[in-house]
């Protein structure tokens, strides 16, 4: 799952606090509920080190209530008395947590970017289009960047005249739809070229559609999905459309995250360049070798199943490793202990890594990692080589 359009604007060298929490406020006491969890949040921030404006920043944030209906839950990201990042999550995490380090948590941001999708509305008919795109965690949301754009062809109506002339006025219509069409398709291939949305939903009058979707360009056509219950005019059931809306982007979601699980089991199986086991996805970690990072929902957290375990960390994010002497051998000069978790994802962002957090009944990882792999060479861990061996403490250790 890509993290650059999350992180691209986060400045480098300063330490944040990440907060992910339940922020659901159904109740009567719903409010309370949440300021009280931020309490404790904001107590373990301090002892952390967290500076007073941006706690009191993520503080000022926590008491404005998010556009998230029903239990949820909440992403923040805050430095230098600034919030970076407040986004909402489909369900609340197991537990609160709260993180103050050079970085914002990696798994954080990969919850996020897993129900996060870059969408493009675009309601059609037959003289323009409306456009509306939305970057929300939940589709159901209103609201994003709205604009118009008109065709220019305004012969769009077949008057029922009758005699000679019929037929001339049909035509008049029908070349009018079809320039209109070719003229908001070559709008809508400009606005995905320009604001690269993930995923473009397309609405709005049957014919139109037909038209524009026929003239669009190869990538914009590569984007398009269809849906039903949209409209430019007055009389459309915004309930129902944005039902359908949220059911397109849910499962465009799904389909995103089952495309990187399909390509890690068809690598792996292959004994190709993918690998499972907490040691072996720490020796490409320290290679920069990680194209995508594949970790459970129980090593995602929070809590993380790695939160407990520790790993030595250098200055560098790639160096990394289980001991303090694997951390030397790489030319640390003042290593030091990390959680587990936010050592690994760490090494995964500094190398441009996307995060992909799956069930863990969907592929089978050891230690709840994996990755796949930009390069394969002889140098690279193949932990097909230690299950195969039949020796049981090799495997052993690779697991551990």
């Amino acid at each position: 799952m890509r993290l650059d359009l999350l992180t691209a604007d986060l400045p480098t060298d300063v330490p944040f606090a990440t907060v992910v929490m339940d922020a659901t406020r159904e109740s009567e006491t719903g409010d309370q509920a949440v300021l009280t969890r931020w309490k404790d949040l904001r107590r373990s921030l301090e002892e952390q080190g967290a500076d007073a404006a941006t706690l009191d920043e993520i503080g000022e944030r926590v008491r404005t209530i998010s556009k998230a209906a029903g239990q949820h839950g909440r992403v923040l990201v805050a430095a230098r008395g600034q919030i970076l990042l407040d986004c909402a999550l489909h369900e609340p995490p197991a537990t609160d947590e709260a993180v103050w380090d050079h970085g914002a948590s990696a798994f954080a941001l990969a919850r996020v970017a897993d129900e996060h999708v870059r969408y493009l509305i675009a309601s059609v008919d037959r003289s323009g289009m409306d456009l509306i795109l939305r970057e929300s965690a939940t589709a159901s949301e209103a609201g994003g960047d709205a604009e118009s754009f008109e065709g220019g062809h305004d012969e769009l109506s077949k008057t029922n005249t009758g005699g000679r002339s019929q037929r001339r006025y049909e035509s008049r219509a029908e070349d009018s739809w079809e320039r209109n069409a070719e003229a908001v398709a070559a709008e809508l291939d400009r606005v995905v070229a320009e604001r690269r949305p993930e995923l473009v939903l397309l609405t709005g009058d049957v014919r139109a559609r037909a038209l524009v979707l026929d003239a669009l360009g190869r990538t914009t056509r590569e984007h398009v999905i269809t849906v039903e219950g949209g409209s430019r005019s007055e009389g459309a059931k915004p309930e129902t459309f944005n039902a359908h809306v949220a059911e397109a982007v849910e499962a465009f979601r799904l389909r995103r995250r089952e495309k990187v699980l399909d390509r890690f089991r068809e690598v792996h199986g292959q004994d190709g360049a993918a690998i499972t086991g907490r040691e072996g996805v720490l020796d490409v970690l320290r290679r920069g070798q990680v194209a995508e990072l594949v970790v459970t929902e129980a090593v995602a957290g929070p809590p993380s199943s790695l939160a407990g375990k520790k790993l030595w960390v250098g200055d560098s994010p790639l160096a990394i490793g289980a001991s303090r002497s694997d951390v030397e051998d790489l030319g640390a000069t003042a290593p030091h202990q990390m959680r587990a978790d936010l050592a690994i994802g760490r090494a995964a962002l500094a190398q441009g890594a996307g995060i992909t957090v799956v069930d863990e009944n969907a592929v089978s990882l050891h230690d709840g990692v994996g990755a796949l792999l930009r390069w394969n060479d002889a140098a690279t861990p193949n932990d097909h080589v230690f299950s195969q061996s039949g020796d049981p403490h090799r495997e052993a250790r690779v697991r551990r």
